[in-house]
């Protein structure tokens, strides 16, 4: 068996998947809170005693920089080593990849049922291709084609410097720069980018919301901004998401030309699912391609939403399998 998993700075899944079957399908799952526990090795341990399975190989997707096995959360204040992995575990095959190089590595298994395309375009079958997913963070991959298929490799670009066009962007950034001693998009497009975006209203006097209802979304979070704009509970909310999404849109076609990803843009992460409705709106895919000369060129690519959430996982294991000889071919074009 592969154990795979999918660490964020709010859960963490694992997964086991039988390297002997012509597909990649999870055995058993369990998800578990990150927070709730003190390493990954313990996590690890729940699991198999739980399910009773011999692993043959591991492979974890982490969200933080991955440096010769080794990595830090930015999210989850763990530090976690291939090696140690491999020798708790008594593994030959023990990897750390970043979780959104796992996400890239699973894009390749999944079905045409596991995406929402938000614009069709004109693939580029011989380009790259580009990941950006919102979520606790933001994480964002590329996905470079060598000649022959895409190779996935992860970036950090979710903590670049937050870039602002518009006078109300302009003036969030100086809004942020009085919390922040570095204002990163990460900051205002994941889920404490939406708390982030929803105080600056707020407290600039572009909206209110009821005590009670403010206290509900500041104790809810990213998830309960979202929740109340979907169902037309705040105008508040709503101003707030909509901003959001213009900023999503915007760093996504940014990706989009650092990458030259002729060959796709995918949205992964929780958030992008949840608001398909107001991404399908002109807000996101006006940020996207508002790029001045480069307009054209970014209309053309292809623009879909990642739905399928155990995809992080499925690329875990398919990394693992790639490494064990397990028959799993290096991405295609996905």
């Amino acid at each position: 068996m592969i154990l795979a998993g999918d660490i964020g700075g709010t859960s963490t899944r694992l997964a086991a998947f039988d390297e002997t079957k012509p597909n990649l399908v999870a055995e058993c799952i369990e998800i578990y809170k990150s927070s709730d526990h003190e390493t990954l090795e313990g996590m690890i341990s729940l699991f198999l005693k739980t399910h009773k399975i011999k692993v043959t190989a591991v492979c974890i997707g982490f969200a933080g920089p991955v440096k010769k096995g080794r990595a830090v959360g930015t999210n989850l204040h763990w530090v976690i080593s291939a090696s140690d992995l491999a020798a708790n575990l008594d593994l030959r095959h023990a990897s750390i990849i970043n979780d959104l190089e796992a996400n890239a590595y699973g894009i390749e298994v999944l079905s045409s049922d596991d995406f929402y395309t938000l614009n069709v375009g004109e693939r580029d079958d011989q380009g790259n291709a580009g990941l950006i997913s919102a979520g606790t963070g933001l994480g964002e991959a590329g996905l470079a084609f060598n000649g022959e298929r895409l190779m996935p490799f992860a970036t950090e670009g979710g903590h670049c410097d937050f870039a602002p066009k518009t006078e109300i962007e302009i003036e969030l950034l100086q809004y942020l720069k009085k919390r922040y001693k570095t204002v990163s998009w990460e900051r205002v497009v994941s889920g404490m980018g939406l708390v982030n975006i929803y105080c600056f209203l707020r407290d600039t006097g572009r909206g209110t919301d009821s005590p009670e209802l403010d206290a509900e979304i500041m104790a809810g979070g990213g998830a309960a901004i979202s929740q109340a704009a979907l169902q037309g509970k705040s105008k508040l909310c709503e101003m707030t998401l909509a901003m959001f999404i213009s900023l999503y849109g915007a760093e996504a076609g940014n990706l989009a030309l650092k990458l030259l990803a002729t060959g796709g843009m995918y949205l992964g992460g929780g958030i992008a699912p949840k608001i398909i409705e107001r991404l399908k709106t002109p807000l996101f895919f006006d940020a996207f391609v508002s790029k001045g000369r480069f307009e054209t060129l970014l209309r053309a690519v292809p623009v879909q939403v990642i739905l399928n959430d155990q995809t992080a996982l499925l690329g875990a294991a398919r990394y693992a399998s790639l490494n064990i000889g397990a028959g799993q071919k290096v991405a295609g074009r996905v």
